[in-house]
């Protein structure tokens, strides 16, 4: 078997029935560690073992991922659908099975899929932005840090202007950081200067939503700009309770892990699993002062 890109050491439980290859981005985030800490408890309860790989072209590991003798493989595409769905459909011709996390290729994959619906996050947006008075001009902030939501963009801004319907303003302004910790400050500090009629910041990172909730707080402009928030960081839910930020998007990347053990464990034991499995969205939010 091929050793090519392995990342982690592998995780191994005693006398593993299956050997299961993960291929993930290459952020190194709480997202990805706690998808990872999911797998593994997956990993122990059904006696299988799994490395992790990059999925980043450049590196050939997805490439070579059908020639690895593995039992089964579990792929978070991003970016790039046209190259994932390739070097799937390659792996799948050599009968290895497949669940996908994150991100669904197309609407009509083949391949199971674990994970959040990015259309009902946009909806769930939606539903609390229309409860806000007055008029409604978002900006989205994407990252790299959270590849699978940028991949599902317009999903999620399809579920938000559904809901939100004609009490938007504007359409939609999309913005991009990177891994730069200062990408989000920086975004704030712009639109002030050449979109200050954005009065709602949407956030898709946990870093970014911290890095700009305090530029906001230091430009004081609480209460100008609404911040819709990503994760459930002590700071974020500080925020929130402080009325400093309307309201996060919490999804469980712990569960997400896990039900991708238990998908390409039924998958490779049994034949079947369910072909998509919705690890829920919450949007917790504080009471309006």
């Amino acid at each position: 078997m091929l050793g090519l890109g392995l990342r982690d050491s592998l995780i191994d439980s005693q006398n593993p029935r299956y050997h299961f290859s993960v291929y993930l981005p290459d952020a190194e985030n709480s997202f990805f560690a706690s998808i990872k800490k999911g797998m593994e408890k997956g990993a122990g309860e059904y006696h299988v073992a799994i490395s992790y790989h990059s999925i980043n072209p450049v590196k050939l590991e997805l490439q070579y991922a059908s020639y690895t003798g593995v039992d089964g493989i579990i792929v978070c595409p991003y970016l790039d659908d046209a190259f994932a769905k390739a070097q799937i459909e390659k792996i799948s011709s050599r009968a290895i099975p497949v669940v996908l996390i994150n991100h669904m290729i197309a609407p009509d994959q083949p391949w199971p899929y674990v994970g959040p619906n990015s259309f009902d996050m946009g909806k769930k947006i939606g539903s609390r932005l229309r409860t806000v008075d007055g008029p409604l001009i978002p900006a989205i902030v994407y990252s790299e840090k959270s590849p699978g939501i940028y991949a599902e963009r317009e999903l999620l801004e399809m579920g938000l202007t559904l809901a939100v319907g004609n009490r938007l303003t504007h359409p939609v302004y999309r913005l991009y950081t990177t891994t730069n910790p200062l990408d989000a400050e920086r975004i704030v500090y712009r639109l002030s200067r050449e979109h200050p009629s954005v009065n709602i910041l949407i956030f898709t990172d946990a870093r970014d939503t911290i890095a700009a909730t305090q530029a906001l707080i230091d430009m004081n402009l609480v209460g100008k700009v609404r911040i819709i928030g990503f994760g459930e960081e002590d700071a974020i839910l500080d925020f929130i309770q402080k009325g400093v930020i309307e309201a996060t998007i919490i999804i469980n990347p712990e569960k997400i892990g896990y039900e991708a053990i238990r998908s390409l464990y039924e998958l490779k034991a049994g034949g079947y699993t369910s072909t998509s499995v919705d690890t829920g969205i919450e949007l917790v939010g504080g009471v309006r002062k």
